[in-house]
């Protein structure tokens, strides 16, 4: 049975639920135009061509995320099963199978060098592999390193580069790990709100963080700044030079399943099971347009942006990706071809090309 919480609690809740209420009405205040009237007298995108060009066949459980390499042809796909699969894009063959010792992978990383790959789940760790090692049975990548310390299961990660790598997890951690992968040191954020030296035990910093599990997390194109999403309801934006949160986004009425950043390094959009997705604009502090799909019935599980920042585009539970243009606030059509939910969409770092991850097993990738 769920007990009571204490009145002083319930207090403190109600105000600074008040605190929240007092802020939005703040920000309205100076908000002078929407985004869809100073772009008014701009022409509207007529059409968005993309047409499915593979259908990636391997796994057999639902898959739940898709990275791609920085060379935009090289992809990492994880599905409830323990193994991890590398495509060449281009011709649809998989370059590698990675066995793993969970079957419960909720998320992978592709390092933009395309030497690294990582992962992670129900099995509360993340796992890094070396693709240019081979295992003791001569296949697959090596195993370098396996991170632990998570009390919940690990729900996203990005590499900064070959020895850096970003975490989120269902305990509230985010954590930065820096190293060779050999002697490693780990930032982690705990229940007070301190930062601390993992491998020497040395408090570094203090900061506030997420209040629920973090599920999403985006990293800036200049590598500067860190944005995630929540089940709190928020977006957050750190700054990696000083590891602390700088900006807390509302909006979102239930979970924040994605984020990703605009090229600008300005702006980053961001996905929820509110059925809808968001744009924010960190110079202002605020939300700046919001998107919903014509049916307004399902929730979204991932979103990218177009290289050109022109396009949004959105996995969801209707098994469909939608598409919008951002700057005049108009739906743009949809990607049909899945059988289930879309549940994870990674654009390449050329913009040239779309692949899409579903519980129907397949990935497609679109162009």
């Amino acid at each position: 049975m769920v007990k009571n919480k204490p009145r002083d609690i319930l207090d403190l809740e109600n105000e600074l639920q008040q605190i929240m209420t007092d802020l939005r009405a703040k920000q309205k205040t100076v908000q002078d135009k929407k985004l869809e009237e100073i772009c008014g007298d701009m022409p509207p995108v007529v059409s968005v061509k993309l047409g499915l060009r593979r259908a990636l066949k391997g796994h057999l459980q639902k898959v739940n995320a898709v990275h791609y390499a920085g060379d935009s042809r090289h992809l990492v796909s994880a599905a409830l099963e323990s193994k991890l699969i590398i495509w060449d894009t281009i011709t649809g063959n998989k370059v590698k199978i990675i066995s793993l010792r969970s079957s419960w992978t909720m998320t992978c990383a592709y390092s933009s060098t395309g030497n690294m790959v990582a992962c992670g789940g129900m099995d509360n760790m993340c796992s890094l592999y070396d693709l240019n090692k081979r295992d003791c049975d001569n296949v697959g990548a090596k195993l370098v390193r396996e991170l632990a310390g998570f009390d919940g299961f690990l729900s996203c990660c990005r590499f900064l580069d070959d020895t850096k790598i970003i975490t989120g997890s269902a305990d509230k951690k985010v954590l930065i790990v820096f190293g060779k992968f050999d002697i490693l040191t780990a930032l982690e954020q705990i229940v007070d709100h301190v930062l601390w030296d993992v491998e020497s035990g040395a408090k570094v910093k203090e900061f506030r963080g997420h209040t629920g599990d973090v599920i999403s997390c985006a990293i800036s194109y200049d590598s500067s700044n860190l944005v995630t999403g929540s089940v709190d309801k928020t977006a957050k934006l750190w700054d990696l030079r000083t590891d602390k949160s700088v900006q807390t986004f509302f909006g979102h009425e239930a979970d924040v399943t994605s984020v990703n950043f605009h090229r600008s390094n300005n702006v980053f959009s961001t996905g929820s099971e509110d059925k809808t997705c968001r744009l924010f604009d960190i110079r202002s502090d605020q939300e700046i347009s919001a998107y919903r799909s014509p049916n307004s019935r399902s929730g979204f599980t991932s979103c990218v942006l177009s290289l050109s920042g022109r396009i949004m585009l959105a996995g969801s539970d209707d098994t469909s990706i939608h598409m919008w243009d951002i700057l005049k606030s108009k739906y743009a059509g949809n990607l049909t071809g899945h059988e289930s939910r879309v549940s994870t969409i990674s654009l390449t770092p050329d913009g040239m090309a779309l692949a899409s991850g579903s519980w129907d097993t397949s990935i497609k990738v679109w162009v």
